[in-house]
């Protein structure tokens, strides 16, 4: 297994070791031991897949305490520019993010702790699965809008061919940076 480092503390990529052979490939997403080595010490609780077609920008969102969730996520088939952007009060990085491109081909993870707001964007039909470290609770969801001229995520639109995001309702209807910093 490989670790990168995001530069924001606990955000980690994460690229298992694949075995490959002519049927196919075999790869451990997570180990409980292997993961407590590289701090990840906090059991999954909850599993969810979503599917996407290209173009669609799912976030940013989390979950408030007591339902904080930190999340394994993953893409089984195609590829998203997934996000994460620290949102713990007293973080160095507070209002910072980092993003990888996820994509079923190199299998590579993104471990997103408590006090992140996570998104991402379809780059293609897409299979995400992700789990989380705690259970869903609909009074707890959070988020950020995903346009915030504070945060000023860049979601490589043109470099995807992508010109006119998916984005839902609810999603549209989320809190600034400084809106949800108020809350705190």
């Amino acid at each position: 297994m490989e670790i990168r480092e995001t530069g924001i503390q606990g955000l980690i990529e994460i690229f298992p070791r694949a075995f490959k052979d002519d049927r196919g490939y075999f790869l451990e997403t997570y180990h409980v031991e292997k993961f407590k080595e590289i701090g990840i010490t906090s059991a999954f609780l909850q599993s969810n897949q979503s599917y996407s077609i290209k173009g669609v920008l799912r976030g940013l969102h989390l979950q408030k305490a007591p339902f904080a969730q930190g999340k394994l996520v993953k893409v089984c088939s195609g590829s998203v520019l997934d996000i994460a952007v620290d949102l713990r009060k007293d973080s160095p990085t507070f209002g910072k993010y980092a993003k990888v491109v996820l994509d079923g081909t190199r299998n590579n993870m993104f471990y997103v702790p408590e006090g992140f707001a996570h998104g991402f964007l379809a780059l293609e039909e897409t299979v995400f699965s992700y789990m989380c470290t705690n259970v869903y609770n609909k009074p707890s969801e959070s988020g950020i809008i995903w346009n915030d001229a504070a945060v000023a995520i860049d979601w490589e639109f043109e470099k995807y061919g992508i010109t006119d995001p998916v984005i839902s309702e609810k999603d549209l209807e989320l809190p600034t940076l400084q809106q949800f910093h108020q809350q705190l």
